[in-house]
């Protein structure tokens, strides 16, 4: 269920709201809906939004230890 929700904001505040709400192709009430749900959900920690392929690869160096000389090889293999 919807219930309407009256905010006091300062004008310019608001300005800058509706040009973010058009940039993202969403009304304000659902920026505050969306900000709202996430303040709710956060656990504490502050959580940071990855994309798929970043989410897979989290953990897969886990306890492999590298060094700069690694990389430098790596480098030299590839491009020279």
């Amino acid at each position: 269920m919807n219930t309407k929700l009256t905010l006091r904001l300062d004008e310019s505040l608001i300005n800058q709201a509706k040009k973010y709400a058009r940039r993202e192709g969403k009304s304000i009430s659902q920026i505050v809906s969306d900000y709202f749900w996430a303040i709710q959900h956060r656990s504490g920690e502050k959580k940071i939004r990855v994309g798929p392929i970043t989410s897979k690869l989290r953990g897969c160096l886990r306890g492999v230890v590298l060094k700069e000389e690694d990389y430098k090889k790596h480098l030299e293999r590839k491009f020279l």
